[in-house]
């Protein structure tokens, strides 16, 4: 039991802290419905890289927009209008009526497209970084894994674990 209750917190940490840093993928969570269905809100999509050459229509990629606060959004391509090392494409939410209203230069690096999503798992996460959640995990939940372990050592020989 105490091996489940170290593990499963230790991958959540691996593949959403320690993952993306080796640039093979990234997480970024799914703050409103324009992809719903398919992503609904509060979802968390996993971004594999891809040349900016390679970008193609019907693909779901997340990226800055071009406009106002340049937030992040993950939406389908609908068209790739000027293709090449620095494509310029059209995009949409899959909810939505209509396609963005801007045009997005896609440059610096490689694009992200959607390889695979988690409903709901960014809710999780938002409710993690509220204080007292973020509390017990951070101070809470080493200490009561030390007590495990120590527990664990102290045990008499005989006893099985």
């Amino acid at each position: 039991m105490a091996q489940l209750m170290v593990a499963g917190p230790v991958m959540l940490l691996l593949v959403l802290g320690v993952g993306p840093r080796t640039g093979w993928y990234r997480p970024a969570t799914v703050l409103s419905g324009s992809m719903a269905p398919g992503i609904p809100t509060g979802a968390v999509v996993f971004d594999t890289p891809v040349a900016l050459r390679d970008v193609r229509a019907g693909d779901v990629i997340t990226y800055h927009i071009p406009i106002g606060d340049h937030h992040v959004v993950t939406h389908r391509v609908t068209a790739v209008l000027t293709p090449g090392d620095q494509p310029t494409v059209q995009t949409k939410g899959d909810a939505n009526g209509a396609a963005d209203p801007w045009q997005a230069r896609l440059k610096n690096g490689p694009a992200w497209r959607v390889a695979f999503t988690v409903p709901r798992l960014g809710y999780v996460l938002a409710w993690l970084r509220h204080p007292m959640p973020h509390a017990l995990t951070v101070i809470l939940a080493p200490l009561l894994l030390g007590a495990i372990w120590l527990a664990h050592i102290w045990r008499p020989r005989g006893e099985n674990s």
